[in-house]
């Protein structure tokens, strides 16, 4: 194999590796407050297994549905249009929105996107409060998601 074959595949395996620290959280298009944490979905699908007679050497294994997955958002607590949407659903008013969170480089140009259409929230779990503790008071939001999609902008 030449030099520039090897160097040319060398390029195409190299891949940047970008801080989890730079991102943001937009809910229909709106920035949100800022985030200490993101748990982003996991994207798993189920899984029939087929076994065929007479064939002892594997198994078929079919995709089925995607499983469920959620967001998990932590920051601190305070007013936002967010802690109002979990609000609104605990008082029983359900509504769905869009989510993107956006994975930004060092230069804050977007680098990936992850669409979740039709996500609502779960879960909301309140800071631990201590008196002795001078830290920040912490909240904890959990969204479940709907069709996910992500890009690369």
């Amino acid at each position: 194999m030449s030099e520039s074959k090897i160097a040319e595949a060398g390029k195409k395996m190299t891949q940047a590796a970008y801080p989890a620290f730079r991102f943001t959280v937009e809910i229909e298009g709106i920035a949100q407050a800022a985030f200490t944490e993101c748990t982003l979905p996991t994207i798993e699908w189920e899984i029939e297994t087929v076994k065929e007679g007479g064939l002892n050497t594997h198994v078929h294994q079919l995709l089925g549905q995607r499983k469920e997955s959620r967001l998990t958002l932590k920051n601190g607590v305070g007013t936002s249009q967010l802690l109002q949407w979990y609000i609104d659903t605990m008082n029983q008013k359900f509504i769905q929105r869009d989510v993107t969170i956006k994975m930004l480089d060092s230069q804050l140009e977007t680098v990936l996107c992850w669409h979740i259409k039709k996500a609502h929230p779960i879960k909301w779990s309140g800071p631990q409060f201590k008196a002795s503790d001078s830290s920040i008071a912490i909240q904890t939001l959990e969204l479940a998601c709907g069709f996910i999609e992500i890009s690369a902008e």
